[in-house]
């Protein structure tokens, strides 16, 4: 916790998603890494002017998801060229992360050493489950070890637990808030809690019994709104990306006046 609050300094901070464009390689991508960049900087510089209290870079767009195994070295290369740009923009006091989607968390590692980023998103860390893209196993001491290996211990891992869009039958029996101590055990540096989709609010319920009996920072990783942030006031960080497109879906641009509503919102809830 103490790590998390040399980040997050705020009783409820706030993390903006930058849903970055199509990728080289992927079937949405639309021929110019440039212009790529050029959106991601735009959409950091709106987030800046209106104060957000952290960023998370991920390639989003980048559907039909695969899985890490399958990733060409164009993934890492792009997202490193992308985030490389986005990190001239943020001061250095300001939290700045990245996931790469689906499950590449050493890739989100290795752009993060090289980028002098802050945090990642991982998937899998604890327990296997079945995604929209395969099979996820267990990855926690695969990807620590890595973070380890290229000394990039100042990057806090952050960590889905019984993430959205996924199934978790063949972990039916373990609860989430076992899931959550088992995070703990293996030296997550903070869990992410969802709703079942991009966009689908999480569990009031489920948040206090983390914050109940868990140590580490919790974060939301889905569903906020200007209408439900009441209710998760209480996380130690809220990581909004779908309200602050255009009507609320995920694969809009950032409507300024929504994002700005929201921030003002925000800094009422908080004091």
């Amino acid at each position: 916790m103490d790590r998390f609050r040399k980040l997050f300094n705020k009783r409820c901070s706030v993390i903006g998603m930058v849903h970055l464009q199509a990728l080289p390689g992927c079937p949405l991508f639309s021929g110019s890494v440039n212009k790529i960049v050029e959106k991601a900087c735009e959409e950091t510089e709106l987030y800046l002017k209106h104060d957000i209290d952290g960023i998370l870079v991920e390639n989003m767009h980048d559907i039909p998801y695969i899985q890490s195994k399958y990733f060409g070295p164009e993934v890492t290369s792009t997202m490193t060229r992308i985030c490389t740009e986005i990190r001239k923009l943020i001061p250095e006091t300001k939290p700045f992360g990245v996931q790469v989607l689906a499950c590449g968390n050493r890739e989100a590692l290795a752009i993060a050493k090289a980028c002098s980023m802050n945090f990642v998103r991982a998937e899998g860390f604890v327990f296997s489950h079945v995604a929209d893209e395969g099979f996820t196993d267990a990855n926690a001491g695969l990807i620590l070890r890595y973070r380890k290996q290229i000394q990039a211990e100042d990057v806090l891992v952050f960590t889905d637990i019984k993430k959205k869009h996924s199934s978790h039958a063949i972990t039916n029996d373990i609860s989430l808030l076992e899931t959550a101590k088992a995070a703990e055990y293996f030296l997550s540096n903070g869990l992410i809690l969802t709703g079942t989709a991009t966009g689908h609010a999480a569990d009031v319920q489920e948040l206090k019994e983390l914050k109940s009996n868990i140590d580490l920072p919790v974060l939301i990783g889905s569903g906020v709104t200007i209408d439900n942030v009441e209710k998760y006031i209480s996380a130690d960080a809220l990581i909004v990306g779908s309200y602050f497109k255009k009507h609320g879906k995920w694969d809009n641009d950032i409507d300024e006046e929504r994002l700005s509503r929201f921030m003002k919102k925000i800094k009422n809830c908080s004091h």
